[in-house]
C-alpha cells in the first residue's frame, strides 16, 4: 500500500473514532458517558508518558507528580481567583506542572536507565509527602474540593458545564494534544528522541546534546500530564494526594505496555482497555479483581509484547 493511501486511511479512521467519541455522551447512559470522559483524560496522561517511555526510552515512575500538580494548580486557581475562570485555571495548572517538570528534569536526566526511573520515583514520593503533610495549603489527606468554572470563550460565551459539554471539551483538548504531540514526534526533534532511545552513545557522538533533549522531553511530557490532571480536576471537582502517589505512575506504564509504546494512540487504547477490564472484572470479583487483571496483563506481555496496537497491525498486515 502506498504512503499517501495509507495516510488517507489513517485520517479517515481518526475522524471516525473522534466522531464516535463525540457522539458517546448522546447515546450512552450517564454512567458510561462519564466513564468515556474519564478514559479520555487517563488516555491523555498515558499519551504524555509515551513521549518518554516509547519515544525516548526513559521509563518514568514520576508522572503522578505532574498529574497531581496539574490538579492542585487547578484547585488553587478555582479557590483563589474570583469569579472562577476556566482559562486561568488551565494556566495555573500548567505552570505548576511545568515548574515541577523542569525541576525533576534537571536532576533526573543526568542519570540513565533504571537510575532515571528510581530518581523519578523518589521525586514522586517527595512531593506526595509534601502534599500529604502540608495541610494548611493542600488539605492534607482530605484533599481540596471546589466548583467547576463556567465554560467561557473570549467573553462572548459563558455557560455552566454539563456532562455532555465537559466531554466535548475534554475530547477537543485530547484531540489537539494528540495532533501537537504527533507533529512533535515526527519533527527532527522527535527523530533525535528516537535516536536516543535506539543508541544514546552514538547520538551523543554525532554531536547532539543528549541531556538537553532529555530535559525538553521530560518537560514536554510533564506539561501534557499536568493538562490531564487539570481535566480530571474539572471533571471530579476534587484534588487529593492519592493522585500524586507512585501507584498512578505504575498504572500509566501499564497503559503504555498494554496499548503499544511509541505510537501515541496505543497508550490511549491501553488506558481504555485497562479501565474497561477493571470495571468489568470488579463487578464479579469485587476486591479480588486485581488478580485476574494481573494475569491478563502478564499474558499480554508474554504473547503480545508490542501491545494491542502492535498486535492489530501485525494481524492486518499478515
Amino acid at each position: 500500500m502506498s504512503a499517501p493511501r495509507r495516510d488517507y486511511g489513517y485520517w479517515i479512521g481518526f475522524l471516525v473514532v473522534v466522531g464516535l467519541l463525540g457522539a458517546a455522551p448522546l447515546v450512552l447512559p450517564p454512567f458510561w458517558g462519564r466513564f468515556a470522559t474519564e478514559i479520555l483524560i487517563w488516555g491523555l496522561l498515558a499519551m504524555s508518558s509515551d513521549i518518554l517511555i516509547g519515544y525516548t526510552g526513559m521509563v518514568s515512575f514520576g508522572h503522578s507528580v505532574f498529574f497531581g500538580l496539574g490538579m492542585y494548580g487547578a484547585a488553587a486557581a478555582l479557590l483563589s481567583v474570583k469569579p472562577p475562570n476556566l482559562w486561568v485555571t488551565l494556566v495555573y495548572g500548567l505552570v505548576g506542572a511545568a515548574v515541577v517538570a523542569a525541576f525533576v528534569a534537571y536532576f533526573a536526566t543526568r542519570l540513565r536507565d533504571i537510575y532515571f526511573s528510581i530518581t523519578t520515583l523518589v521525586f514522586s514520593q517527595i512531593f506526595y509527602v509534601i502534599i500529604f503533610t502540608w495541610t494548611e495549603v493542600t488539605g492534607g489527606e482530605n484533599g481540596l474540593s471546589f466548583s467547576q468554572p463556567p465554560l467561557s470563550f473570549l467573553g462572548l460565551y459563558s455557560a455552566r458545564f454539563t456532562s455532555t459539554t465537559l466531554h466535548w471539551f475534554v475530547l477537543a483538548v485530547v484531540v489537539v494534544s494528540f495532533l501537537l504531540l504527533r507533529r512533535i514526534t515526527q519533527s527532527p526533534f522527535g527523530k533525535v528522541l528516537q535516536s536516543i532511545r535506539e543508541n544514546e552513545p552514538r547520538t551523543r557522538a554525532i554531536g547532539y546534546s543528549v541531556e538537553r533533549y532529555k530535559i525538553v522531553a521530560v518537560m514536554l511530557s510533564g506539561l501534557f500530564a499536568g493538562l490531564s490532571g487539570i481535566l480530571y480536576a474539572l471533571q471530579n471537582k476534587f484534588a487529593a494526594p492519592d493522585f500524586v502517589f507512585f501507584v498512578i505512575s505504575g498504572e500509566v506504564v501499564i497503559f503504555n505496555v498494554m496499548g503499544g509504546m511509541g505510537t501515541l494512540v496505543g497508550p490511549v487504547a491501553g488506558a481504555a482497555f485497562f479501565f474497561l477490564l477493571r470495571e468489568g472484572l470488579s463487578r464479579y470479583f469485587t476486591e479480588y479483581y486485581l488478580i485476574p487483571v494481573g494475569i491478563i496483563f502478564t499474558a499480554m506481555v508474554i504473547f503480545m509484547p508490542q501491545g494491542i496496537l502492535g498486535f492489530l497491525k501485525r494481524r492486518l498486515n499478515a
